[in-house]
């Protein structure tokens, strides 16, 4: 899509009048006395939870910020290819991927060697590698990425929108553990600016999460702090339209200058628009940024230095700002003790701050939520223990922690000088490259690995599917789905429900005969007490609601008649017993002309003989992978994360 052509407007550019993309604000009403999640901030972190947690229908939730209304520009728009794996499960990845800039090269740019004084190209790489996921890396405002998490809160059972002008004043949180709604907030109603007068609602609930930023409220009332090393470097940020004769001006582009500074340039969506990374002078010790001495006229004059022989011809800054680069991590996640459970946790930049450049601030907050969210739901939906909420800080603080390590060399070399005969000890340009290479997982977002828990197993049976990483997230692959012959991502199963997957990829055996693994598999879950599906799927509750077993076979789709699928693979759900016609997949044997070829036993190391069942948490992160007729060890992971309702 192209767009911004005359100018800079917030909201859905398919609007032709940039008037009718303007979005009412939801009606001002008072808070709910008592709620199950009180969520305070409305930023990526907060409005996920929101969304994860509204899928559930019967979890009260509400979600406060002190903004008078939706974001409209944003500052966080990197979304890296495991969000758009996220994104996918809450069904607006699509819409997206059609809005965005998609991020395929980035270009290197150093020092001339015939001419110090102006830079040249020095190559161009490609920004995703092949087959690292079935989602792009794109560039979108922020404010997009909100108002399509709001559009899924508001769609959902529960019809939840945000409390805006809402200001977190303290908690007090009850050790009596007896007690339903141990957690006690003050919140301020900012309803009048012109005639101060203060209006305090108390809401009680059983869980809080501060999303509240790097000055977070929550993380203060609580006890805890932010703690790390800044930098010294200052940086502005600007978004603007312009015309240039720099020619990879559509290119993410990485470049050092001999004197002036280093500059990134990541293009934005609509075809004209441009975000500009600019270095500013090193900071002395405890030196801030002089703000009021800053003008978007000194960040565009900064940069045309930077990127001689070339130049930018600025027609409009859309937004502009400057900041410091510092790299911090929370004392803790969550408030819980020695004694007591946790009932206050942090998600976002209330746990982590970092630089922009590597685009990991959204992404990172969004992922601790999407950790949490489902955790908190079955807890407060009675489907597992509350133990279970200590895999949230065991298994975020480590990747926050990983993620401030990475970004501090990461923004040290690209702050760097160019090495050079009067500057040995300064970064070569190639070194660099090779680090921004190396580490495309990691800014991917697809490089976590969690460690062994009660939620993730010691891998005993990797073997069994070497591409399907226990701890890492599930990394899809082409299937043909049986019952229209679509082909189709095998991870797109994985929605924001909050169920298990259990997939049963078979071996060698012909499918559904009676030495089909598959089949004894079906079996088991349908008839012995012990199954997990008969343990832990309530009465009511359609069969695939808790565990959502799925079957990928190897012969071609058509070999296979449905007649002959066993019935926990055509499950009847809903109202009136429809059948589902959309569990059991197939190799994608077409021709690679057609656009196959593609085996997601080869290319995620599937034992062919054998098979395997991988199981697979809400957040689509392998659990674990086990054979295909090791029922005791299926049963025991089940038994250990989920109770009986």
């Amino acid at each position: 899509m192209q767009f911004h052509l005359n100018g800079f407007n917030p909201g859905d550019p398919r609007f032709s009048d940039p008037q009718d993309a303007v979005v009412p604000p939801p009606i001002k009403r008072p808070l709910p006395a008592e709620v199950d999640v009180l969520i305070v901030g409305c930023g990526p972190a907060g409005l996920n939870l929101a969304s994860q947690l509204a899928q559930f229908g019967t979890i009260s939730v509400a979600i406060i910020d002190q903004k008078d209304d939706r974001l409209l520009v944003g500052q966080a728009d990197g979304i890296a290819c495991r969000t758009m794996e996220m994104f996918q499960a809450y069904g607006f990845a699509d819409q997206i991927i059609q809005e965005a800039y998609q991020v395929n090269e980035a270009a290197f740019w150093k020092p001339d060697a015939d001419k110090p004084n102006q830079i040249s190209r020095s190559s161009k790489v490609p920004d995703v590698a092949d087959d690292l996921s079935e989602m792009p890396h794109l560039i979108i405002n922020q404010a997009r990425v909100h108002d399509e998490f709001l559009k899924v809160m508001r769609q959902s059972a529960i019809k939840l929108e945000p409390h805006y002008q809402r200001k977190l004043l303290g908690l007090e949180v009850s050790e009596d553990s007896s007690e339903a709604y141990p957690v006690t907030a003050k919140i301020e109603r900012m309803v009048n600016f012109s005639q101060y007068t203060q209006e305090i609602e108390t809401v009680k609930a059983k869980y809080v999460v501060g999303c509240d930023g790097a000055r977070s409220s929550v993380r203060n009332a609580i006890g805890k702090e932010l703690v790390g090393d800044a930098l010294n470097q200052a940086w502005g940020v600007m978004d603007v339209l312009l015309n240039t004769d720099f020619p990879d001006i559509r290119l993410k582009s990485l470049i050092h200058s001999n004197n002036e500074g280093n500059m990134l340039i990541i293009p934005r969506e609509g075809g004209y628009m441009v975000r500009l990374y600019i270095e500013l002078d090193k900071l002395k010790q405890n030196e801030r940024v002089a703000r009021d001495q800053m003008t978007p006229e000194v960040l565009i004059a900064a940069a045309n230095r930077i990127m001689q022989p070339y130049t930018v011809d600025v027609k409009e800054v859309a937004w502009w700002s400057v900041y410091e680069i510092g790299q911090r991590i929370t004392t803790a996640f969550d408030d819980s003790t020695e004694t007591r459970a946790a009932r206050v946790f942090l998600a976002g930049d209330a746990c982590h701050t970092h630089s922009p450049k590597a685009g990991q601030g959204l992404n990172t907050s969004v992922m601790d939520t999407w950790n949490l969210g489902w955790k908190l739901a079955h807890v407060l939906t009675g489907r597992a223990d509350e133990k279970i909420l200590r895999t949230y800080s065991d298994e975020r603080r480590e990747y926050g922690q990983a993620l401030i390590d990475f970004d501090r060399e990461f923004s040290r070399m690209f702050s760097a000088k160019p090495k050079s005969a009067d500057n040995p000890d300064g970064v070569d340009p190639a070194e660099f490259q090779r680090y921004f290479q190396l580490f495309g997982e990691y800014t991917a977002g697809v490089s976590i690995q969690y460690r062994p828990s009660l939620m993730v197993s010691e891998g005993e049976h990797q073997t069994l599917a070497t591409g399907l990483t226990v701890g890492k997230r599930f990394h899809s692959a082409p299937v043909i789905r049986h019952g229209d012959a679509k082909p189709d991502q095998l991870g797109h199963c994985h929605t924001a429900n909050g169920a298990y997957r259990v997939y049963a990829f078979a071996g060698n055996q012909t499918p559904m005969s009676e030495n089909c693994g598959v089949k004894a598999l079906c079996e088991f879950l349908t008839n012995s007490p012990e199954s997990p599906l008969k343990k832990y799927t309530p009465a009511d509750a359609d069969p695939d609601s808790v565990i959502d077993l799925r079957a990928v076979f190897q012969p071609h789709h058509q070999s296979i008649e449905r007649s002959t699928l066993h019935p926990a693979l055509k499950p009847k759900k809903g109202r009136y017993g429809l059948e589902d016609h959309e569990k059991v997949f197939c190799v994608d044997n077409r021709p690679e002309s057609s656009g196959g070829g593609k085996n997601i036993y080869e290319m995620r190391g599937i034992n062919k003989e054998q098979g395997c069942i991988v199981i697979v948490r809400p957040d689509q992160y392998v659990a674990d992978v086990i054979p295909l007729n090791d029922y005791d060890r299926l049963v025991a992971f089940f038994d250990n994360v989920l109770n009986q309702i």
